[in-house]
């Protein structure tokens, strides 16, 4: 990955971008300043779910995606680095009820026209992107947390969003809706010990080289542990949505705040929110 200062206002890292792996981090001072904080409210389990079934930005063209269809001027391709859309289009189905989605063109029954939604937005993000020197389409560049989450609010889908910093204000930002998560995606993290399992539990999986950043939706707080009165980060179970089909337990995987906490510094956390009583 390379370090870039392109804008002066914003801090970003960009990662290689490949058929799976497409976020760069990418943070605002500006935006992060109106960070909800924690000032100690009980954490509760909770769960939010899809409406779309899991996405699929792997195998594009079996699933009936020509993108060379959607787009002028672009040749089919059988994967792309959409993942900060797909994240965010797993999130939106949360937000809007299912007429709501209808009217914002995204079909919460069927995942082949959900993903070409998805692309769309890809496309939108990496525009709203604008640190970066190109777009989607026609180039598979990535995008960020930052970048969709803006392009759900050029849309119109969205009122605001919101950001943490803190695996307690994370916490916090879930017990309202699900969250956007940009991480460094270890290589490791492509071989799960069982569909079950939580990434912890991927041996030396800290000394494993980063293979790109990957954007995904956490959807649930399985479990909240307590020490002392501060939550137990090692015992405390976060379920993500992936995009990457089956993958995992049914499209889903584990992991604790520990691994957040390890992972910290290089995690950019996006809550889009609608806040409107009409939706």
């Amino acid at each position: 990955m390379q370090e870039l200062g392109a804008l002066p206002d914003l801090d970003i890292t960009q990662y290689d971008v490949t058929g799976s792996l497409g976020r760069h981090r990418v943070l605002d001072p500006r935006s992060l300043a109106y960070r909800r904080p924690y000032t100690g409210e009980t954490i509760r389990t909770v769960e939010w779910a899809p409406r779309v079934p899991v996405l699929n930005q792997q195998n594009l063209v079996a699933q009936g995606i020509k993108t060379g269809e959607m787009f002028d001027g672009v040749q089919d391709v059988d994967a792309l680095g959409s993942c900060t859309a797909n994240a965010a289009t797993a999130c939106l189905s949360v937000l809007l009820t299912a007429d709501a989605c209808a009217k914002a063109g995204l079909d919460t029954t069927d995942a082949v026209a959900a993903e070409r939604f998805a692309i769309g937005l890809y496309a939108d993000a990496t525009t709203t992107d604008e640190w970066q020197n190109y777009t989607w389409p026609s180039d598979d560049c990535g995008s960020s947390g930052l970048g969709v989450a803006k392009a759900l609010r050029r849309r119109g889908l969205i009122d605001q969003y919101g950001h943490a910093t803190t695996a307690e204000e994370l916490c916090v930002l879930l017990q309202t809706g699900p969250v956007l998560m940009g991480m460094p995606w270890h290589q490791a993290f492509f071989e799960p010990v069982s569909s079950l399992a939580l990434l912890d539990e991927i041996p030396d999986w800290q000394s494993s080289p980063v293979a790109g950043g990957h954007e995904v939706c956490i959807t649930a707080i399985e479990s909240v542990a307590e020490i002392e009165g501060d939550i137990a980060y090692e015992h405390t179970v976060l379920r993500v949505r992936n995009s990457w089909g089956s993958w995992g337990d049914a499209g889903s995987f584990r992991m604790s705040l520990a691994v957040y906490q390890a992972l910290r510094s290089e995690i950019d956390l996006v809550q889009p929110r609608l806040d409107r009583t009409s939706q």
